[in-house]
């Protein structure tokens, strides 16, 4: 698509990265010269409702929301078939790949971007947006040290129902806030939670849940206590440990009120590293009046007037010493987390290797292919930047890698799993098109036929169409507790499980699988229904409960 241009305006001139329903690329605004973002929606998903639905989020929550910590949005259209947004372009690294190469960041560096991160989500909240999707990938860091929050495709307006099939659980699992894990509407609340885990992750260099399933580290968001970050980050200050615990309680009232008052309880950490008393619960209400004691004299009172006028000038001032703070604050990022280097001699490398000496040098290697009959295939043919170009961490540079004659045989795919069969087709250039789910015997997502068979010549870029199986045995639950079944129900493929409860008066039972349908061994397709029947203890009202007042009455 480079050269094609929108609207007879938008010129698209460098493919910068892809998402899941999206292709991003750089373009030129041809009124202004200025760099724009053009988000193109994948033409597979123009008949997809659900992607059609997600694209229309994110382009009414874009234009809901004008603040110079968000990639805002500048026009949106749909032309020749393409649906597009165009957003103001910001070239830069995420905060994902900034952490997974220093590790933990500085406390200071950490609380400025956090700071970042909420005055973008005041902003939103006060327009009625949620995210949803509060993670490191969706933050984006430039040279200069601006920060700013991406990716509004999952965000919601606060008091929509219109939730698409596939948002059932929104954002990513490791970010996600209890609420979100139980299948809740969530609040500006689960936003503010999500920070908290973010600020977890900048402070100790990881992640405050993690496992081996999507559904184990689900458990521990709604259920688990967090290690504490001091246990892993030395020397972090028991003031910013409070503010992450706070941000990061299970009980959405428990959290801060809203993200500005995070964000100055993150500015007070800074200056009272040692002030660790801030409650868990927030205080009702901080304009009270005050107490007169009895044998106050007039001046006693006059002086505690005095007093609480001086704390909210302090607060006003405090305000503004935040907004002051935010160029010092982006030097002291830009300084902290760029570095330049040179663009390495990838020509003739394999695209494997490649792909690794680029990313060992924080570069982001973007892989096009063309068909090259003298050239291997898989081999790299040019290279977008040449060889030691100063770039800097997180640049993309894109990769031509060959894909051999232009006419060539297609491999045998059968007998592989889907993503294994992708890839081997890929690296031939052809692309392969799952068009059918079967019942059979084979493992979940084994092709078990192709179209063309192989052997048969096909041309680079051309589709090969695979039926896949679709169907997996059911596991014996029964016995289990909830949390174990789910895990083993979703590991064997099955994805669409419900939960019937039973009242039992057995606490042995408590919380057990008692009976499943389909029964264990049975063969069935992987999105069929699972019902479970769970044993719970009845909840005892307070009113049925002895009294201990009349227990000593007696």
């Amino acid at each position: 698509m480079i050269g094609h241009v929108f609207a007879q305006r938008y010129q698209l001139e460098e493919f910068v990265g892809k998402g899941g329903m999206a292709l991003v690329f750089r373009a030129t605004d041809k009124r202004t010269g200025h760099n724009v973002a053009v988000k193109v929606l994948r033409p597979e998903f123009n008949n997809d409702e659900e992607f059609l639905q997600r694209f229309h989020r994110e382009a009414l929550a874009a234009s809901k929301m004008s603040h110079h910590n968000i990639v805002n949005l500048l026009d949106v259209g749909e032309e020749d078939g393409y649906r597009y947004l165009v957003m103001e372009y910001m070239r830069g690294r995420t905060l994902k790949e900034i952490i997974a190469e220093k590790g933990r960041l500085p406390e200071q560096v950490a609380a400025q971007i956090a700071i970042r991160i909420l005055s973008a989500l005041q902003h939103a909240h006060e327009n009625g947006i949620i995210h949803r999707d509060i993670k490191p990938q969706n933050v984006l860091i430039n040279a200069e040290g601006l920060v700013k929050v991406a990716d509004f495709g999952i965000a919601r307006v606060a008091g929509s129902n219109t939730l698409s099939k596939g948002d059932s659980v929104m954002g990513s699992v490791h970010y996600f806030s209890p609420e979100q894990a139980r299948g809740e509407d969530v609040t500006a609340a689960s936003d503010i939670y999500s920070v908290g885990v973010v600020l977890y992750e900048m402070l100790t260099g990881r992640v405050p849940f993690d496992g081996d399933t999507p559904v184990s580290i689900a458990l521990q968001q709604i259920s688990a206590v967090p290690k504490l970050p001091s246990l892993y980050a030395e020397g972090l200050s028991p003031a910013m440990e409070q503010v992450v615990l706070r941000a990061m309680n299970k009980r959405p009232q428990d959290r801060y009120t809203d993200a500005a008052q995070m964000a100055r309880a993150i500015r007070a950490a800074l200056e009272h590293p040692q002030e660790a008393g801030q409650p868990t619960k927030p205080a009702a209400s901080s304009r009270q009046t005050p107490v007169v004691r009895s044998g106050d004299t007039e001046r006693q009172q006059r002086i505690r007037r005095q007093k609480k006028l001086r704390e909210r000038l302090a607060i006003g001032l405090l305000s503004l010493i935040v907004i002051a703070g935010l160029t010092v604050g982006a030097v002291l990022i830009a300084r902290s987390v760029f570095n330049g280097v040179e663009a390495p001699y990838l020509i003739g490398e394999t695209e494997t290797e490649a792909v690794r000496i680029g990313s060992e040098r924080g570069l982001k290697v973007e892989v096009v292919r063309q068909s090259d009959a003298s050239v291997p295939a898989g081999t790299v043919l040019l290279q977008s930047r040449e060889y030691q170009y100063r770039m800097k961490r997180g640049d993309v540079l894109v990769i031509t890698v060959s894909t051999g004659p232009e006419q060539q045989g297609v491999p045998v795919l059968t007998g592989k799993l889907l993503t294994a069969a992708q890839a081997e087709a890929e690296t031939y250039g052809f692309r392969v098109l799952a068009t059918q789910r079967v019942a059979s015997d084979m493992p979940l997502n084994t092709v078990i036929e192709q179209t063309p068979v192989a052997g048969e010549l096909l041309a680079a870029g051309e589709i090969i169409q695979v039926t896949i199986s679709g169907s997996v045995t059911v596991p014996d639950l029964i016995g289990l507790t909830r949390a174990q079944a789910l895990t083993l129900a979703y590991e064997s493929g099955l994805n669409d499980i419900q939960i019937v409860e039973y009242a039992t008066s057995d606490s042995a039972k408590a919380d057990r699988v008692a009976d499943q349908v389909p029964k264990k061994d049975e063969r069935v397709m992987s999105d069929e229904k699972l019902t479970l029947a769970v044993y719970v203890m009845p909840v005892v009202e307070e009113s049925e409960q002895p009294s201990a007042d009349n227990d000593r009455s007696e």
